[in-house]
């Protein structure tokens, strides 16, 4: 992503992809949908985790297939702790550089990693995608969704992997956008840790005393 990527995705993206999933539906009780791309990573997700743990907050991690593999005790810290967890491809790959059947195999691959690497039958490796980048084609998409997995894009990216913006910044992007009902991306990973680590837990804080709660996704909104 460029430094132009927009804070808050415009209805008119969201309306061009309509079977991504961009927000979860509105709940009674106030929900925000937290996702955190490019772990697991020995240096932040366990300190990730801790930080939700205080909060009682649920989140979504979008896992990079090699980082699982090199790390599979952090991956099944993740699962253990309640949260979900989904294929971010195995490389960390740009799905406009790369054929269609290219892009299949490396997410499939991934797959295939995290059911390897699963400790526990109580654990289930669920089929929510995201593409590294936020980049995807038309064709992907389609036979992705063929393949039975959920695209899911976001509706507020925190912008925290940019060293040119400033951490006070970073969480400022979340809270003077995000509502009832968004997801939002973090990243658990070396490059977004100064500005993550600052925003995460004032994020978390400003959000529960608002009343709202942190919620995993697990199901295709309506």
């Amino acid at each position: 992503m460029s430094l132009t990527t927009p804070v808050k995705i415009p209805k008119l993206i969201k309306g061009m992809f309509p079977k991504y999933i961009w927000n979860m539906p509105l709940n009674i009780d106030k929900t925000i949908y937290l996702t955190f791309d490019d772990g697991p990573t020995p240096e932040i997700t366990g300190w990730t985790l801790k930080t939700l743990k205080q909060y009682n907050a649920k989140a979504t991690f979008f896992c990079i297939g090699n980082n699982v593999e090199k790390y599979p005790e952090i991956f099944n810290s993740i699962l253990k702790d309640g949260h979900a967890v989904g294929n971010h491809t195995h490389n960390h790959i740009k799905g406009w550089k790369t054929k269609t059947k290219d892009y299949l195999k490396n997410i499939e691959k991934a797959q295939k990693v995290f059911a390897l690497h699963v400790e526990s039958n109580e654990h289930q490796v669920s089929r929510l995608f995201r593409p590294p980048y936020g980049q995807i084609t038309p064709k992907q998409g389609k036979n992705i969704l063929k393949k039975g997995y959920q695209v899911v894009m976001w509706e507020i990216i925190s912008i925290d992997w940019d060293k040119n913006i400033a951490p006070e910044t970073c969480f400022k992007n979340v809270i003077n956008t995000a509502k009832n009902g968004s997801v939002i991306v973090f990243h658990d990973s070396v490059k977004a840790s100064k500005n993550m680590m600052y925003a995460l837990p004032k994020v978390l804080e400003y959000y529960s005393k608002k009343g709202y709660a942190f919620k995993a996704i697990t199901s295709t909104p309506e």
